[in-house]
């Protein structure tokens, strides 16, 4: 089934342009050192420059032009007067949009293919077919951010297979706990019509979980006499906590 989707060709486009861009000034960088370059064989020259152009994915190099370096010129790099029968050579080319490329796939921009082994469109139509596929990104957003390095599961390492089952149970489960508690905070501040504070310090309905966890690290329990107390439980912090559930705050000797 071939989906085409009006926001992703906008997006496609606009990272297609950002490419370009890219591309445009390393090409450009490129045949700037390659053109103050000087070379003994011109094929080599040429090579090396048609090598550069076949590289390029949006552009391609034009009006390539090997020049012979007159003699003169060279006189002052070279050591010795017998030196003046070699030959050297630079070579000059113009960088330009490879326009049929670029049309390509700007026709290509928004559009993808989702497959299914399920022949029956009675069982599943091509509506189902893109629902269930959107429906797979909440869970693969939840593994990605599993697999973050801030959790340390990259330096686990186990042979059993059972005990990868183990784990991988443990992590799911993780996983659900997780997205319920962000679920739950992102629903209390919906209700109450505020948000708190993101990485840039502005104000948002729809904080992650991990940013919670980050912005709480610091926080120890110092026991003092018979009473213990809380350090660095920062104002803002005990404004999070106001829409997390009783036994969080009561972790934090807050109820």
């Amino acid at each position: 089934m071939l989906v085409e989707s009006q926001a992703r060709q906008e997006s496609d486009l606009k990272k297609l342009e950002k490419k370009i861009e890219q591309e445009k000034n390393s090409a450009q960088e490129k045949i700037r050192q390659l053109s103050r370059r000087e070379f003994e064989n011109r094929a080599v020259a040429l090579a090396i420059f048609k090598g550069l152009s076949d590289s390029l994915k949006y552009h391609q190099l034009t009006e390539i032009k090997v020049n012979l370096i007159p003699p003169e010129s060279q006189q002052s790099k070279l050591k010795s007067k017998d030196d003046l029968s070699s030959q050297s050579y630079q070579v000059q080319a113009e960088l330009e949009l490879n326009l049929p490329a670029i049309e390509r796939l700007k026709k290509r921009a928004g559009r993808f293919v989702l497959a299914t082994n399920e022949l029956e469109k009675k069982r599943l139509s091509s509506e189902d077919i893109l629902k269930k596929y959107k429906g797979q990104q909440a869970p693969e957003r939840g593994f990605s951010f599993l697999k973050d390095s801030c959790f340390f599961a990259h330096s686990v390492f186990l042979k059993s297979p059972h005990r990868i089952e183990v784990m991988a149970m443990l992590m799911g489960l993780y996983l659900l706990v997780y997205t319920i508690g962000q679920r739950q905070l992102r629903l209390n501040l919906k209700q109450q019509e505020t948000g708190l504070k993101n990485q840039l310090g502005k104000l948002t309905d729809r904080p992650t979980l991990r940013w919670i966890f980050q912005n709480f690290q610091g926080i120890h329990l110092r026991p003092i006499q018979d009473n213990q107390k809380i350090s660095n439980l920062t104002d803002e912090r005990r404004n999070i906590l106001r829409f997390f559930p009783k036994p969080c705050q009561e972790y934090y000797l807050l109820s």
